[in-house]
């Protein structure tokens, strides 16, 4: 499996760029969305967890997606523990065999000759971040809203409340390692024999185990399920812009710290108002006399009704301020104006009269 074309990045990516390309990915194909796809989804958390991770990263790049195999032998390398090794003996042509030391890594070396032992790992896992996308009206945005939103997410299980152990059973001594949580392997090769020691499959290290995992989550202690979560909206936020609502994804398996929910905002539009950074637009229509003579007009705001005042020969097109009408800061107090484009009104029709009156005023050059 090739992560890096799954995240469609190059080999030279950076951390940033990695990351960027697992949230675009990630939303594309996220179940929860319409035309998601869970089995590619699941391929692009996991192309993410190795490439953000500069340890596996490296050890990805070194053997493949078949790296975690080669971990998982905790070190006990021998002529299969990691690729290309059969390639460090060759032939003599004098009926012996070479020892090719240019063909390995010297960790590799050292490892063969001395045995390893793989890094103990804990079994709480961290659970995954979320994102989704929440459409929000052009008011709500501008004044801020509590919004009820339902994820499918993994979540406690109620059976086991997160221990991963069947109720009514309890944790016993790992019979495998005897509580130790590693075991030791003896391995015969041409050299002699050589010790490794890894960390015990049964109990992934811990050293006990439980006596019989909860038959409701197999043992992982969370179980998807929809959770109904209120996102509390700032007032002033833009299109694109993301929350991070900290722990709120899925929890990680047998008691994890729980991942982040990160929710993207798109905003609908709205039939009078338009967004330009922190100030509304609008247009109010006035007619050829208030825009020769002058008039108080009634202008819609997102908080009602105002006066605004047209002064005698306003021009189409005028742009008049205001303050105070516009969109709330989110850094900091106060907030933007509403600018409104006054523009003359020409009538398609005119009655008998007001052709008259016309071109008497035509007629004096108005």
């Amino acid at each position: 499996m090739d992560y890096y074309a799954i995240l469609d990045v190059s080999k030279n990516a950076s951390q940033e760029e990695i990351k960027k390309a697992f949230r675009k990915k990630a939303h594309q194909c996220h179940p929860d969305k319409p035309g998601g796809d869970e089995k590619k989804f699941k391929e692009i958390n996991e192309a993410y967890q190795v490439l953000s991770n500069s340890q596996k990263k490296a050890q990805y790049d070194q053997y493949g997606s078949t790296f975690e195999q080669a971990q998982s032998n905790g070190g006990s390398y021998g002529f299969g523990g990691f690729q290309d090794f059969s390639g460090a003996f060759r032939n003599s042509g004098r009926g012996g065999i070479e020892f090719n030391f240019e063909d390995l890594d010297l960790r590799d070396i050292f490892v063969f000759f001395f045995g390893g032992t793989k890094k103990q790992t804990t079994k709480k896992t961290q659970g995954n971040d979320i994102e989704i996308e929440m459409s929000l009206q052009f008011e709500e945005a501008i004044f801020g809203v509590k919004k009820q939103i339902e994820i499918n997410k993994f979540s406690v299980c109620s059976h086991c409340h997160g221990n991963a152990i069947e109720p009514g059973t309890k944790i016993i001594t790992c019979s495998t390692c005897h509580g130790k949580g590693q075991i030791q392997r003896i391995q015969s090769t041409i050299f002699g024999q050589f010790r490794t020691v890894d960390v015990c499959p049964d109990c992934q290290g811990e050293g006990k185990k439980a006596e019989k995992k909860c038959t409701e989550c197999n043992g992982q202690g969370r179980v998807r399920k929809i959770e109904k979560i209120e996102v509390e909206i700032p007032a002033g936020i833009d299109q694109g812009q993301t929350l991070k609502l900290s722990h709120q994804g899925d929890i990680g398996i047998k008691g994890g710290r729980s991942g982040d929910l990160y929710v993207t905002v798109r905003i609908l539009p709205h039939s009078k108002f338009k967004r330009k950074g922190n100030d509304i637009l609008s247009k109010a229509t006035i007619t050829f006399s208030q825009a020769v003579l002058g008039d108080k007009i009634e202008v819609e705001t997102l908080e009602g009704k105002v006066r605004l005042k047209i002064p005698a020969g306003t021009l189409s097109g005028k742009i008049f301020r205001l303050t105070d009408k516009g969109i709330p800061y989110l850094q900091h107090r106060g907030r933007g104006d509403q600018l409104v484009e006054v523009i003359i009104f020409i009538p398609q029709k005119l009655t008998k009269e007001q052709k008259k009156l016309l071109e008497e005023l035509k007629k004096q050059e108005m």
